[in-house]
């Protein structure tokens, strides 16, 4: 194992082998993709000039992902604190001279390129707390643990200034699921739950606490899910169609193409962050649970490979970047079911759009480095 000193001897490799990609994972995340372009032609009321772009998008992420699995777990060790600290200087430049659209600055622009630093941080974030933790003793002791959780909350923090609560959000949750694999202790985990749920009942109950923590624009969608049916032409009204879309399908749907609550626009962002609303409309609970099984099989691959992950570098990155992706789902379906607050999270590898596909793609690439490369010599 490179990481201690130890290089197996040379095998002989197949032609997959020699591209470093996981057969099952690729095939998973195939047939995921091509069920959301399917559901984004319909979602779209049938454009593909969108589709096309999305085509587009698809093959530049898949592209990332071949580039990563190439690059060896040695490698993803050595760059891990450099990536990390070069993500924070650019949330630091984000919040300095980025760009302001639409009440929130996120982003920067260096003239021959336009990105969200935070995008860096949800890969930078993982890997930085891996290199982090895997040289110390396991299960990790506190004082290891709170240096852990300042690694994480530094860029969380940075984040939510912008403010990005939901990218917020997934970067805290990938740095947590490392310290949790790492062996967080199941008691302290319970105290967090237990002070964070009153801490979030003691702010919700207060106006003015809830002033000083959230911005107008995120309170409201927090008092929204509690009771969306109290403004349901205002702020609850997204939450109540969605909820009309998703209930309305019932078990088989209303048929591909044949919504209407999004072919009738009462959907917001219906190929974007409410995707999954027209899937459930359409499809029903058959094509919802198609669907998840698709999401489970890709999880389930990610979480055996790093079980059989030979260092713990490798475990712990392979299964943050798994669990990771895990989160994303939840909290997607959460908010769209009126479950979580609205906090702009796409589908993952669904919903419309490049910069999060490219992020997720790059992750599943890093998971088949660490798979491909157990048994070369590297």
């Amino acid at each position: 194992m490179e990481e201690y000193g130890y290089s197996p001897p040379p095998q002989k490799k197949s032609g997959k082998a020699l591209l470093h990609l996981d057969l099952p994972l690729l095939t998973g995340l195939l047939l995921l993709c091509a069920f959301g372009l399917l559901m984004l032609y319909s979602a779209s009321d049938s454009d593909m000039g969108l589709l096309k772009r999305q085509l587009l998008h698809l093959g530049f992420a898949f592209g990332i992902l071949f580039i990563a699995a190439q690059i060896t777990p040695s490698v993803l060790r050595f760059v891990s604190p450099w990536l990390y600290i070069g993500a924070l200087l650019l949330l630091i430049g984000v919040l300095v001279m980025g760009e302001i659209g639409k009440g929130a600055q996120r982003w920067l622009d260096l003239g021959f390129i336009r990105f969200q630093p935070s995008e860096i941080a949800k890969l930078a974030v993982p890997m930085m707390v891996c290199w982090f933790l895997a040289t110390r003793k396991l299960p990790i002791r506190p004082l290891t643990t709170i240096a852990a959780l300042v690694l994480v909350l530094l860029p969380a923090a940075l984040i939510v200034r912008q403010p990005d609560l939901g990218t917020a959000l997934l970067v805290g949750a990938a740095g947590l699921l490392v310290i949790y694999f790492a062996g967080f202790s199941w008691k302290l985990i319970i105290l967090l739950v237990v002070v964070l749920g009153v801490a979030v009942l003691a702010v919700v109950n207060n106006p003015d606490l809830l002033d000083l923590v959230l911005h107008e624009y995120q309170k409201k969608r927090v008092l929204t899910l509690f009771n969306p049916e109290n403004d349901p032409l205002g702020a609850g009204y997204h939450i109540i169609q969605s909820k009309i879309a998703i209930g309305s399908g019932g078990i088989y749907g209303k048929g591909w193409l044949n919504g209407t609550q999004s072919h009738l626009e009462f959907l917001p962002e219906q190929h974007t962050d409410f995707i999954f609303a027209v899937i459930s409309e359409e499809l029903g609970l058959i094509g919802v649970i198609t669907m998840l099984l698709l999401y489970m099989f890709i999880i389930l691959r990610g979480l055996y490979i790093a079980s059989v992950a030979q260092t713990p570098f490798r475990r712990l990155l392979a299964g943050a970047l798994t669990l990771t992706f895990f989160i994303y789902l939840l909290v997607n379906t959460g908010m769209v079911s009126g479950i979580l607050p609205v906090v702009g999270v796409p589908l993952p590898l669904i919903s419309y759009g490049g910069t999060s596909l490219v992020t997720i793609m790059a992750g599943f690439g890093m998971i088949m480095s660490v798979h491909s490369h157990s048994a070369a010599r590297y």
